[in-house]
């Protein structure tokens, strides 16, 4: 699939877009009902970024996920509820536009070759980890969900998936990069975590980092932060 070059963005303040990750969004504001319209009349993409923390004015973080629009659905009062769908990781450049709503440059995040042994014992650690949450019946806060799974209404929101589904699911992934991304939106609830996961290119580390933060939360009780 070719990424376009420019892309609308949509800044949010706790809302985090990874590659695969499916995000229910309701669309209200009249800038971004206008950039939803106009995405879906071209290549139904658009990014989702961060707002700087600590900032009054909008001012979305420079690594953001790029999204393509798989259901959306108007209502009377011209409001909508869409789904969309992580694509990849991107970087966003200079701006070429901020009104009617922003549209940046951007550039697609590949992340480096990875150590396919150590990956491997690093998944299989976190699959370990996840299996005590369960067992402890921590709440998995942001559900992890497919294309499979959703069956669209007159607000399309995906079904949250129970636990155990959750796990099978991720039993059936064998690109380690994609088991963190998908981890990280499943149990992470923090946004400032999520948005560290997000800004990691280099998968080992990533793993790693996710595996510090589900130790530190089976520790506590299901209240952790990590800390670096």
């Amino acid at each position: 699939m070719k990424l376009p070059r420019e892309t609308p963005v949509m800044t949010l303040p706790n809302a985090t877009l990874f590659p695969q990750a499916l995000l229910p969004l309701y669309i209200f504001e009249p800038r971004y009902r206008q950039m939803l319209a106009e995405a879906l009349q071209t290549h139904r993409m658009f990014a989702v970024a961060m707002q700087r923390p600590g900032n009054q004015r909008e001012k979305p973080l420079t690594i953001a996920g790029l999204g393509m629009i798989r259901v959306s659905v108007n209502h009377r009062d011209g409001t909508s509820h869409l789904v969309l769908q992580g694509l990849a990781r991107i970087e966003l450049e200079e701006t070429v536009r901020y009104k009617p709503y922003r549209v940046h440059r951007i550039r697609t995040l590949e992340s480096p070759p990875c150590d396919m042994g150590t990956a491997d014992a690093l998944t299989r650690k976190v699959r370990q980890l996840l299996e005590q949450r369960l067992q402890l019946d921590l709440p998995f806060p942001f559900p992890v969900m497919t294309p499979e799974n959703y069956t669209s209404g007159s607000q399309p929101v995906p079904p949250a998936l129970s636990a155990k589904e959750i796990l099978g699911y991720l039993d059936s992934i064998k690109d380690p990069e994609q088991l963190a991304d998908l981890v990280s939106c499943a149990v992470l609830p923090g946004a400032a975590e999520r948005q560290k996961i997000l800004e990691t290119l280099d998968v080992e580390t990533r793993l790693r980092r996710l595996i510090k933060f589900l130790q530190a939360e089976l520790r506590d009780g299901g209240h952790a932060s990590p800390q670096e």
